[in-house]
């Protein structure tokens, strides 16, 4: 059994769609780029946002780190708040802290960001600790942190310990520091990502999860 449950907060605890994609929608047209179909900004939530501008509108570090700061102006602002809790994440939390287990976010996340975010929805005080991105990016892949919450946890036991996610880049993060994982399908990935990826179990619905751990 999982006594260490390390959960993704974009497209796993809440629904970030509105303001995420508004956000970037804010930066790429200060670069003259206009967006006529939102959906294809959904590929923004989950990973680094740096890596994202450069991989989709191949913008180099400078224009990278550019980007980021006009997001965040929108972000900060307004896109924060444009988001909502699933259906049925209160009620898993709920059962989760009954039976004792200890829980974690572990975010890309800025780390200042997803606490103001966990305690606009009334989640925070379900977490042991909140693990997320540095603001000057020199923490923002998944598997560092990850590596970031096992440490500060001082969770060694890693067969105790699991990471819930809807990305790809959950589950590598969580490969790469010895987890087991689980993919979320009502979040941003699909099926063939978390499959691909190799989570170790796949959940249909926040509820489902207990039968994992």
């Amino acid at each position: 059994m999982y006594q260490y449950l390390l959960f993704d907060l974009d497209g796993t605890l809440t629904n970030p769609g509105i303001g995420i994609t508004n956000s970037v929608i804010y930066a790429l047209h200060k670069f003259n780029i206009d967006i006529s179909n939102r959906s294809e900004l959904y590929k923004f939530i989950g990973p680094p946002l740096k890596d994202s501008f450069k991989k989709y509108y191949g913008f180099s570090n400078e224009q990278s780190g550019l980007a980021i700061q006009y997001y965040r102006e929108y972000f900060k602002k307004q896109g924060i708040f444009e988001n909502e809790v699933y259906d049925g994440i209160h009620d898993l939390l709920i059962e989760l802290k009954a039976k004792g287990k200890s829980l974690i976010v572990a975010t890309s996340k800025p780390e200042a960001f997803a606490i103001e975010i966990l305690r606009h929805f009334d989640l925070y005080d379900y977490f042991d600790f909140v693990a997320g991105a540095t603001m000057d990016d020199s923490r923002n892949k998944k598997s560092d942190i990850i590596h970031y919450a096992l440490n500060n946890c001082n969770i060694s036991d890693k067969p105790l310990a699991i990471m819930i996610g809807d990305r790809e880049h959950d589950i590598i993060g969580a490969k790469d520091n010895g987890l087991d994982s689980i993919g979320v399908l009502f979040g941003y990935g699909t099926y063939n990502e978390l499959k691909n990826a190799e989570a170790t179990f796949i959940a249909d619905t926040p509820m489902d999860i207990l039968k994992y751990v």
